[in-house]
């Protein structure tokens, strides 16, 4: 197991965002965390990534506890993470974003960075060919000049996802990727993450659009803070007790 949560619980005041929910991630794979609007999904995200702490429960990574742990130690263990809303340096280009985001462990001393010491340009150097490599694997390599505000809505998403790739994770956690997003969109984004998995990523993805379903490995469904089902996209898809919390009824359409 590369993730594991065992009976997290999260109150706030008197309202149960999350009841004894459990759920793994194995390495290389695609797990989807997938519920209708409200359900619980992000509460679990921000629990795994130490925004908060769970009122009970575990969350194990790689083997260790890292249950309320800071999120930036969180990171710096190897989980990543991606937004609703993207943090983007708007006025910065595709390029200078995912540069940016090395500098978050920089190998150059501040003395080599001041003094332009040899270190420093060799590290600089690195940073620009490691950060074209990772558009190119997310599909944005020919846009790597445009400035980020410019692009459209799915490219600013996959722009955040190659942001997190750069702080080197062995794990991303993706949060409503495929949000607000046209079908052609989806349909990069979609691409563009099974190419990132070809090179040994790990996901968990956090999504309520059920297309999410045709890149996942394995999928589990919650609803109002509590694990409702598990299985594959197909038995997922059958599950009337899924059906009926996405639509309130019997059959899906």
């Amino acid at each position: 197991m590369l993730l594991e949560m065992k009976g997290l619980t999260k109150q706030f005041g008197g309202l149960t965002a999350v009841q004894s929910f459990d759920m793994h991630v194995r390495e290389g794979e695609i797990v989807g965390l997938i519920g209708p609007n409200g359900a619980g999904k992000s509460t679990v995200f921000n629990l795994i990534t130490g925004v908060f702490k769970p009122t009970a429960g575990q969350v194990a990574y790689d083997g260790k506890d890292i249950t309320g742990k800071k999120p930036h130690k969180v990171a710096a263990m190897g989980i990543g993470r991606t937004f609703q809303l993207n943090p983007l340096f708007a006025d910065f280009t595709v390029l200078d974003n995912v540069s940016a985001s090395f500098h978050l462990r920089p190998k150059s001393s501040l003395l080599a960075t001041f003094f332009n010491a040899g270190s420093y340009r060799k590290n600089e150097a690195y940073i620009k060919e490691a950060s074209l490599e990772i558009l190119g694997v997310v599909g944005l390599e020919k846009v790597k000049d445009e400035y980020a505000k410019n692009l459209p809505h799915g490219y600013q998403k996959m722009l955040g996802v190659a942001r997190a790739l750069a702080t080197r994770p062995k794990v991303l956690l993706l949060d409503e990727p495929l949000g607000g997003m046209n079908p052609s969109e989806i349909d990069f984004t979609l691409n563009s993450v099974r190419k990132t998995r070809a090179q040994g990523m790990t996901f968990l993805i956090v999504e309520h659009n059920m297309q999410i379903l045709d890149l996942c490995d394995r999928v589990v469904v919650i609803s109002f803070g509590q694990k409702i089902s598990e299985g594959s996209p197909k038995e997922v898809r059958e599950d009337q007790q899924v059906i009926r919390a996405y639509l309130g009824g019997e059959h899906a359409t």
